[in-house]
């Protein structure tokens, strides 16, 4: 009997392209190929190589998890739009160029502003939807961002991500010291750098997204999709507060709240947060 070969792994997925429209978008597969997959976007500056291969290995278990570069981002082709809508529509047909009819999503900070806007144009094509680290529009400490982001300045990669993500406390530290070795180990066929271009046009939309809008939460409940909305306590660039708001208006919705967790709270509380996600999406 011929063993059956083991599903793909964050570290060893093979990048895939597909043509969207007449331009090339790089994606992974991970994990089990049969159920509803989950299509994860990333937060500002992330590529495919910036997920923590615990939390991409731990959905994997018991889901089909799709990773992908959005247009003009690292390997994908095309110039990258600089506003929040343009970008869902973007991910809107990366999704149906791959043929699929109904999907998870997932959202991490940008990639939440990114997945409230595809949930809202093409409800159809959803299921369910995790939010993390993320915020309606005018999210509430958003507006920020420019002070904080200067404030990295000098520092290492590795520096910038501890504060971006983490908190200040031994536990948090040690923990985003380890979801960032984690996120180093895939070392062949590693994704390509954004360029500044790129970088510009994401942190404009993050920017406008972040502008006042007494509609959003109001728009929010458009959405019945059940949805799990996970947020550290201590979130610097993402107030907590944004996610007990968005639990207010998102009537099918679910909260989870780390405590002394930053912006990356669930590459901290991996664990938790894979065993929530999974039964979460396969109840």
């Amino acid at each position: 009997m011929t063993q059956e070969a083991p599903a793909p792994t964050h570290q060893n997925a093979k990048t895939q392209f597909v043509d969207v429209k007449g331009v090339s978008f790089a994606y992974r597969v991970i994990g089990r190929e049969s159920g509803t997959p989950i299509v994860l976007f990333p937060g500002l500056g992330g590529s495919m190589d910036d997920w923590d291969p615990a939390v991409i290995d731990g959905l994997a278990q018991k889901n089909k998890v799709i990773i992908f570069d959005n247009k003009g981002v690292a390997a994908s082709k095309g110039t990258t739009p600089s506003d929040i809508q343009s970008m869902a529509n973007d991910a809107i047909d990366f999704i149906e160029a791959l043929h699929l009819t109904k999907v998870n999503i997932m959202g991490f900070s940008m990639g939440g502003f990114i997945a409230q806007r595809v949930a809202l144009t093409k409800p159809a094509l959803i299921n369910k939807i995790i939010l993390t680290g993320t915020g309606p529009q005018g999210a509430i400490g958003l507006s920020n961002l420019p002070n904080i982001v200067a404030s990295t300045a000098g520092l290492s990669p590795e520096e910038s991500f501890l504060k971006f993500g983490f908190t200040s406390s031994t536990q948090s530290i040690a923990a985003g010291k380890a979801a960032y070795a984690r996120i180093q180990l895939r070392t062949i066929d590693r994704d390509l750098t954004l360029s500044d271009a790129t970088s510009a046009s994401q942190f404009t939309a993050v920017l406008t997204w972040a502008q006042p809008n007494v509609n959003a939460l109001v728009e929010l409940k458009n959405i019945k999709n059940p949805v799990l909305i996970v947020h550290g306590e201590n979130d610097l660039p993402v107030s907590v507060q944004n996610a007990h708001n968005m639990s207010q208006s998102l009537e099918n919705s679910e909260l989870l709240i780390f405590p002394d967790s930053g912006h990356a709270s669930f590459f901290q509380n991996h664990d938790a947060f894979v065993t929530k996600a999974i039964q979460f999406l396969n109840k």
